[in-house]
């Protein structure tokens, strides 16, 4: 059974394979910081979506979809259109490529990010992992 992408139960099902994964626990040592991921309109979906995820030292303690970016205070924003997020998630772009392609646009400590690449590679593998639909 899919889960629809925008949805409550979709950003549950993200943290839950985050905080399942050893390798993210492990990989994931050391973090900490408040991330809202801003899926932006495009042609292939009509509105913008913002998940909010805390992570912390390896795991994720909260995930929330939420109404806009001022909802929740964030050390991290990460932004891009629906159609670079869907090739993320579907593992056709890594992230850290991504950001470095300038097609994720991140806004904040960029280098702490970076020195977390196996982490960042692990949330993609978890989130491959969830049966996604994304129709609207």
């Amino acid at each position: 059974m899919s889960i629809n992408f925008q949805s409550e139960e979709w950003i549950k099902e993200f943290q839950r394979q985050m905080n399942e994964s050893e390798v993210y626990e492990k990989a994931g040592k050391g973090f900490e910081g408040d991330w809202i991921f801003v899926v932006e309109a495009d042609n292939a979906y009509p509105e913008t979506v913002y998940f909010f995820m805390s992570l912390n030292n390896g795991k994720c303690t909260d995930a929330a979809m939420i109404a806009s970016e001022e909802e929740r205070e964030a050390q991290y924003f990460i932004r891009a259109p629906f159609s670079i997020w869907r090739k993320v998630i579907e593992g056709k772009l890594d992230p850290i490529q991504g950001l470095m392609m300038r097609k994720l646009k991140l806004k904040g400590n960029l280098m702490k990010v970076m020195r977390y690449p196996k982490a960042a590679k692990e949330m993609m593998n978890c989130v491959m992992r969830i049966p996604t639909d994304f129709g609207p």
